[in-house]
């Protein structure tokens, strides 16, 4: 396959004239080296794409970048052996859109390491439809099922719950055989979590707790809050149940106490997603390909645009009003 001499890309440029990102149309000698080049079908929006393309978060750590941290696509040329033209692959965090030129473009270069080959079970429209948020859901799983979590502990506990994390991890937790509570602050959108599997939607009201330990609730949970709800989470998890931080959408700030950890053996683990290592990266893929799939995975509420339609999604991102998973579309899709 021919590769291009130009192609469009969303990118972002922090300098004397400002901070702005935009269409531009580059070439591949503007992107960074890598050995797999790929025609990109699908990236997505994660809130970190959102930050990072307003610049409201100090995300990207070198300029100018391209936008995106997820893409998914075909590969038009490679050096490294592993993969040749025609593969479907993905690569999801792992630098994008923060050291590396990213996924909003119709073409990538990515860094051989973190090219996952697309796991049979997958198309590549649904491995964006999981994307950095489905992976960041799985993985919190994993690291709970590491640490000894059964359904047997308790229902599982997801704040944040209309977001796209929040939305796949109600769809992932009720698919790997758990009991699914949605915590969500808009109650109009409890229908569309229980289509997702959530057993019950409940309000925030249900973490509004300031006490060091509660009731027992929960089994564990995701969180994607932070904050005072966190903390009321784990004050109402049942003993050697696992809460898995992975979020911050009320607050970086986290006021508790030993308590729960000393007392019931609750343990709290971190999920940062971009970091993971490429063994465990594969690991979490294959379940999302296979037995962690979700049933419901064509129910999560779907806005695609194409890379003029950013803005407009960051926007909404931003102020709270999104719901459920962006797709980008970048190209034609056979």
């Amino acid at each position: 396959m021919s590769l291009p001499t130009r192609f469009r890309a969303f990118r972002i440029h922090s300098d004397a004239s400002g901070y702005r990102s935009g269409i531009e149309s580059i070439a591949l000698e503007d992107l960074n080296p890598g050995e797999v080049v790929i025609k990109a079908a699908y990236s997505s929006v994660n809130y970190k794409d959102a930050l990072a393309g307003t610049g409201q978060g100090k995300i990207l750590r070198r300029f100018p970048l391209v936008g995106g941290i997820d893409v998914a696509g075909h590969v038009v040329a490679s050096t490294d052996p592993a993969f040749k033209e025609g593969d479907a692959v993905l690569t999801t965090g792992s630098g994008l859109s923060e050291t590396r030129d990213g996924g909003y473009s119709e073409y990538a270069r990515l860094d051989a390491r973190w090219v996952i080959p697309l796991p049979a079970g997958l198309s590549l429209r649904e491995s964006m439809l999981l994307g950095t948020a489905g992976f960041t859901a799985a993985l919190g799983l994993l690291r709970m099922e590491d640490n000894r979590q059964t359904p047997a502990l308790g229902p599982l506990a997801v704040t944040g719950a209309t977001g796209g994390v929040g939305s796949l991890a109600v769809a992932i937790y009720r698919q790997a055989g758990y009991e699914v509570h949605a915590i969500s602050g808009k109650s109009e959108h409890a229908d569309y979590l229980k289509t997702l599997g959530a057993a019950e939607v409940l309000g925030r009201e249900a973490l509004a707790t300031t006490r060091p330990m509660d009731s027992a609730r929960f089994g564990g949970g995701l969180d994607n809050v932070g904050g005072p709800m966190l903390a009321a989470l784990l004050a109402q998890t049942a003993p050697y149940g696992n809460v898995a931080s992975c979020g911050l959408a009320a607050s970086p700030e986290l006021h508790a106490t030993v308590m729960p950890f000393i007392i019931r053996g609750v343990s709290l683990l971190g999920v940062a997603s971009a970091g993971t290592a490429r063994d465990i990266r594969e690991e979490v893929w294959r379940r999302l390909a296979g037995d962690w799939k979700p049933a419901t995975l064509g129910q999560i509420h779907l806005r695609e645009v194409g890379l003029d339609g950013l803005p407009a999604v960051f926007a909404d991102m931003l102020e709270g009003k999104s719901l459920g998973r962006t797709l980008v579309q970048l190209g034609n899709v056979a």
